[in-house]
């Protein structure tokens, strides 16, 4: 069983103009509604790709309505805590030249009495054939060390965790031991205190010194330079497919639901490896946080070119 957890949902809205006038008119081409925030993406994706799971977290006011009927609709199964205030709305404007302005809401509050409430709930759905995925940024009141007490309650009951978080929450997960994670290039930069871009190698051997902690799976996207995975015995390198891409949002919880659908079809590591690329290639030609279709995936799949490193 796979449960993606989303702290803090969005329904993402997405905006494409011509050129963006701060201070100006700017006349809207297209806008697009989608039930987002990162686990949520990630559901999406595993179901496109012919895989199940359930999506927990927070959600409130008319907008938390509308992303549990969206969910619905979708045939996605989905467990939310209900909490006062309403779930954000994210905004993101799309130029034609590639640029993208992001104006994300902060969210509701939650309550220390919710937080435990989720990790009880978390709790009921672990044993050891699930995998939680831990995506994204935490709503205001929210403690800053949730995702370590959640790798804890949850790896107690034998279940595996896959995490994909940045800054000071990717920092203090990794203490607890996740099984799975998917930095991207600025988040290891990041985390090893990198004052400049990081090359292959050094990339390369951040990963292996993550795997020290007892993470069995590292996988470092690096946008237009590919993606890295890097696991016991096997540690390889994936050119970028090239796409015709709308945007890149998405990318990365799609490379995510890749992820964990091939632990739960327990896929082998080219296979994963391959699912990964094309999952990920494919969410950039998407409008908004659309998944891509598994046809298109399996087509991109043969073209992902896997090098050892």
């Amino acid at each position: 069983m796979i449960v993606t957890v989303t702290m803090n949902p969005a329904i993402d809205k997405t905006i494409d103009i011509d050129e963006l006038q701060p201070g100006g008119l700017n006349r809207i081409q297209k806008v697009e509604y989608d039930a987002g925030g990162k686990g949520i993406n990630v559901s999406k994706t595993i179901r496109e790709l012919g895989g199940t799971s359930v999506a927990v977290g927070f959600l409130g006011g008319n907008a938390g309505r509308t992303i549990e009927t969206v969910l619905n609709d979708s045939g996605i199964q989905n467990d939310f805590i209900w909490v006062d205030g309403e779930t954000r709305t994210n905004t993101k404007v799309f130029e034609k030249n590639g640029e993208v302005t992001e104006l994300n809401e902060p969210g509701p509050q939650i309550s220390s009495g919710q937080q435990e409430e989720l990790i009880q709930k978390l709790e009921g759905y672990a044993d050891e054939k699930a995998l939680f995925i831990l995506a994204g940024s935490i709503p205001n009141g929210v403690d800053k060390q949730i995702y370590s007490q959640i790798i804890k309650r949850v790896h107690a009951r034998g279940a595996k965790v896959l995490l994909d978080a940045d800054g000071e929450q990717f920092r203090n997960a990794l203490e607890a031991g996740p099984d799975i994670i998917k930095p991207n290039r600025v988040e290891l930069e990041e985390y090893f205190e990198f004052d400049y871009r990081a090359s292959l190698e050094e990339l390369l051997n951040g990963a292996r010194k993550l795997r020290e902690k007892g993470i069995d799976t590292v996988a470092v996207s690096m946008g237009k330079s590919g993606a890295m995975m890097v696991r016991e015995g096997y540690e390889v390198k994936c050119p970028a497919l090239s796409v015709k891409a709308h945007s890149t949002v998405g990318a990365g919880d799609a490379m995510v639901a890749a992820l964990a659908y091939a632990w739960d079809k327990q896929l082998d590591n080219e296979q994963t490896v391959r699912l990964c690329m094309a999952a990920s290639a494919g969410a950039v030609t998407t409008i908004g946080t659309k998944p891509p279709t598994r046809s298109l995936v399996d087509e991109l799949a043969k073209q992902v070119v896997i090098e050892q490193l």
